[in-house]
Parts: structure tokens; sequence; C-alpha cells
């Protein structure tokens, strides 16, 4: 069987997709950030930064970086005409309020009920505390993951139970993986986009939790 993954630059590409116009969205560290360099031209989204912004645009253009905006990330942001910046107590206020339409996360593990583990491995030079992860995956009213299906060794991190400390328990409302778009849902994790090329038996092998065949081809562009 031939199929293509995803880079993470297309998983992203992919999320900016399914966010609606007029949503008030949380990208978190890593992967997620890109996002931000996807959405559509004149679609109206606020884009939130734990760490106190508000109408976060794309990355600068090299050489026009501003060294006082910078996201949770540390890195480099921009702002749409309107965005501002307050402080990170009021930021945390608009997470823990439930505020937020969508917080879109990484992640090491979700479980096949949502359950979220993304901020320890148990690693020596692990993150040594969870920070915002948990506000968002619990204040957001919905949470999309972003992530690789395997690990670098090879084993899924879509799974029956987490077996790193959680983030949330049953916060996940979408995975987006490299292979496939999967909901979760109270019948269980519905698969909805695969990479073309990739079969449901294929996915199945590679996940460590049962799945559901609601497919529709994902395509790269």
């Amino acid at each position: 069987m031939t199929f293509v993954r995803l880079t993470r630059d297309e998983i992203a590409k992919r999320v900016a997709q399914d966010i609606p116009e007029g949503s008030y969205v949380n990208l978190g560290i890593g992967l997620p950030t890109s996002i931000a360099n996807h959405l559509e031209s004149g679609k109206e989204i606020f884009l939130h930064s734990e760490n106190g912004i508000l109408g976060l645009g794309p990355a600068p253009r090299k050489g026009h970086e501003d060294p006082e905006l910078i996201n949770a990330g540390k890195e480099f942001v921009t702002l749409i005409n309107g965005g501002c910046f307050f402080h990170h107590g009021d930021s945390f206020t608009m997470m823990r309020g439930g505020h937020l339409d969508i917080c879109v996360l990484g992640a090491f593990q979700v479980s096949q009920n949502g359950d979220l583990a993304n901020w320890h491995t148990g690693a020596p030079d692990a993150i040594p505390a969870v920070g915002g992860a948990m506000d968002l995956a619990i204040g957001a009213k919905r949470v999309f993951v972003t992530m690789e299906h395997l690990t670098k060794k090879g084993e899924p991190k879509i799974v029956e139970k987490c077996r790193y400390p959680l983030t949330g328990i049953a916060c996940v409302n979408r995975i987006y993986t490299d292979l496939a778009v999967i909901d979760v849902t109270a019948a269980g994790l519905s698969v909805i986009d695969m990479v073309p090329g990739l079969d449901f038996e294929t996915l199945q092998q590679l996940t460590n939790a049962n799945l559901i065949n609601c497919v529709r081809q994902l395509t790269k562009n």
C-alpha cells in the first residue's frame, strides 16, 4: 500500500479549513501556532495567546519582527487591525471562563474517550509543569488536537487509555494527525478523513483503540 503522510505544515492547513468565521481560537505551542499562516484571507477569526494577546496575525516577515510582540511559545507574531494585548491574569480569565470557541493543542497521547496527555512523558528533560494547557483543555468550548499518528518509535499515540499524566479528562473533540482526521464521539472514535492511498484496515492497525469508519479521503491540498 502506498500513501503519503501529511507534513506538519499540511496538518496545520487542514485544521485551518475547519475553523468557522467569527471564532475565538487559542493556538497552542508548537505545530498549532502555524495554523495562523493558513487561515483564509478575509475570514474574520480572532486568535488568542495565553500570555495576553487577542487578534494575532500570521508570522511576521523576516526582518520585520517586533521583539516586544511574542506568543506563549516565545515566537514572534503580528497583530491584525484591532488586535490588543493585556495582563496574563485577564488572559486566563478568558480561558477559564468559556470565552474561547476552540483551542488547538499538541499531544503525546489521546484516549478513545477523549482524555488528553500533552505535558509530561516522565523523561528527565520533560516540561516540569502543565502550564496553561489544563485551563485551555477544560475552558474552551471545543478542543482540537494536532499530532503525528505514531511516535518516533512507531508506537500509536491514539490509545485505549493514556499512560502519561492527564491534562484533561474527556475534553478532546477532534484529532488531526498526519494520516487522518478523527472525531471523538459518544459512539467512539469516528474516522472522517484519511490521506489518499490509506485504507481503514491499515489505519486501525496503527491505532491502539477501536475506530469507526465514517471516512472520506483527505486531500493534500
